[in-house]
């Protein structure tokens, strides 16, 4: 089995094999590399560019994934239906339609929040391509009813911050996104603020809580796209001082006189700003829920990533301790592209194994007594079918779903048609089938009319590529949960998938697809089970 593709090219880096028909399978070398070549591999471009060829390319503006095709995934497991009865309606053919599916969720302990849809769009930060979308993930999450976590370093990013002896007193991007979310609300969904450790000594949650009203705050150990802390370029000298002042590690040093002269003259032409890795104990964890908990927050959430096993152990046995309201887990693979593409690709847990370890360190600390956080699965989802298997993998205890890169395409989808439909230059094969209207082009817009009246025509282009996207999730959702007679998410468990593969099966614990059931049709069929029938046929050849 193949894990990897393009060991050293890649489409993301601006790289390629002089010779792509003859190529070293562990080295991803040319298999013959001539004195001669510019440096068109990720080898011979790194001769040149250096530590630039660590990351994807066009740094900020554009969204990644990983290119490796792990052993187990998603599409090694298929949903199961069934022709008899029905869970969490009555099973009455003409009432157990599929529109009657229930998709809503809830996520906290006490008063929680309630999602119309069960997704959450997890920690997107100070990265360029989340603060040009921002307004339209904002009030397409919003009018969907689902969550959206405004991700690390947007005070620390913000110019116009105002940090007094240390900590953050106003931050006018962070209010201005927590007011995007708001201004569309309506009674569904939360706005989250997030906490990496540059935020933690700036105060960010503090202000949050305390100045903006802000009642959901997420810390953070990590994601499932790398296993360091955030990055972001930076073009001006005066930008990389003021981060370099606010305490971030920032490369080139830029106050170092020799490296300004050499960005001025143009040898190169962005810094790089890192965030710090955290330090978990068990103690400091504690202590800052209940920290946070008194200054106000009323939803605490824990997000960490695609670390080691023991990792995984750790975050859900104090998240347990702690009484999290939601731990969101990060499986690799997934990201919205930040991050050193070889890290990108070839660290951390998959998504699929990193579930099932929940699964099974969610289980233990039930049989002990102990208190079972609400959990979100996030790595890589996208569509219906792994959303639903998303949910059973690790069933009962996902109750969301979380997704960053797909609503973000969605956004920009929806914000190029927005855009061409004002300029009258929607392209020909859209115009030709849908037409040229927003209500022509966006088919779920009939719905906000219902609901914000004249006020929907207000709603940006992009957040309408999300909602109409998320709508197209939630029918999707729906009718496969239909299938399996489901009709509302709290039925939904392991026994609605089979593994296709003994090595998904061996990975999953979800049985092989040729056993599954078996006890069931015997039952059914009775007389001798075909076990049995075997076992009597192999004696008589003997």
């Amino acid at each position: 089995m193949t894990f990897s593709k393009g060991l050293n090219a890649s489409k993301a880096t601006f790289t390629k094999n002089r010779t792509p028909d003859s190529v070293s399978p562990f080295s991803g070398l040319c298999t013959t590399c001539l004195e001669g070549c510019p440096g068109l591999c990720e080898v011979g471009k790194s001769a040149f560019r250096g530590r630039e060829v660590l990351y994807p390319q066009p740094y900020g503006t554009t969204t990644f994934a990983s290119e490796k095709d792990y052993p187990v995934d998603f599409s090694h497991f298929n949903i199961m239906g069934t022709a008899v009865g029905a869970q969490g309606i009555e099973a009455d053919s003409n009432k157990a339609i599929f529109p009657a599916v229930n998709v809503e969720s809830k996520i906290g302990t006490g008063d929680p929040i309630k999602l119309k849809v069960p997704f959450v769009v997890p920690g997107l930060g100070s990265t360029k391509i989340a603060a040009i979308n921002w307004e339209d993930l904002a009030a397409g999450t919003a009018i969907s009813g689902a969550i959206l976590t405004i991700g690390e370093n947007v005070c620390g990013m913000d110019p116009e911050c105002v940090i007094k002896s240390g900590r953050v007193v106003h931050s006018p991007n962070l209010k201005k996104r927590v007011q995007d979310f708001r201004d569309w609300q309506d009674g569904y969904g939360e706005v989250v603020v997030q906490s990496n450790v540059e935020d933690t000594t700036l105060g960010v949650l503090e202000y949050a809580i305390q100045e903006l009203g802000v009642k959901a705050v997420e810390l953070k150990w990590g994601q499932g796209a790398k296993n360091i802390g955030g990055e972001v370029k930076i073009s001006t000298l005066k930008e990389a001082l003021l981060l370099k002042r606010r305490g971030y590690v920032v490369y080139p040093d830029p106050e170092d006189l020799t490296v300004q002269e050499l960005f001025k003259s143009g040898a190169f032409k962005e810094f790089e700003r890192h965030s710090r890795v955290g330090m978990v104990t068990e103690e400091s964890f504690l202590a800052r829920v209940e920290e946070l908990r008194n200054l106000g927050a009323k939803y605490v959430f824990l997000k960490t990533g695609a670390y080691r096993p023991a990792d995984l152990a750790r975050a859900v046995r104090f998240s347990s301790k702690a009484k999290i309201d939601m731990l969101t887990v990060d499986g690799a693979g997934g990201g919205t592209g930040m991050s050193p593409w070889r890290m990108m690709n070839e660290w951390g847990i998959p998504t699929v194994y990193l579930e099932s370890l929940l699964y099974d360190y969610l289980e233990r600390i039930k049989h002990q007594g102990e208190f079972v956080p609400n959990a979100c699965m996030a790595g890589g989802f996208s569509l219906e079918d792994q959303i639903f298997k998303g949910f059973a993998l690790a069933a009962p205890y996902v109750n969301a779903i979380g997704m960053a890169r797909a609503p973000l395409t969605a956004v920009m989808v929806g914000k190029t048609l927005g855009r061409a439909i004002v300029d009258g230059k929607v392209p020909a094969d859209i115009a030709t089938k849908y037409g040229t209207t927003r209500e022509q082009i966006f088919n779920s817009i009939h719905k906000l009319k219902d609901t914000y009246g004249n006020d929907a025509h207000k709603i940006p282009a992009g957040a309408l590529g999300l909602y109409t996207y998320f709508d197209r999730l939630q029918t999707g959702l729906q009718q496969l949960m239909c299938g399996a007679r489901k009709f509302s998410l709290a039925y939904i468990t392991r026994d609605d998938l089979v593994s296709l593969t003994r090595e998904a099966e061996d990975v999953s614990g979800i049985p092989f697809v040729m056993d599954s059931d078996r006890a069931e049709a015997d039952r059914i069929l009775g007389g001798r089970s075909m076990t049995e029938i075997y076992t009597m046929r192999s004696a008589i050849s003997k």
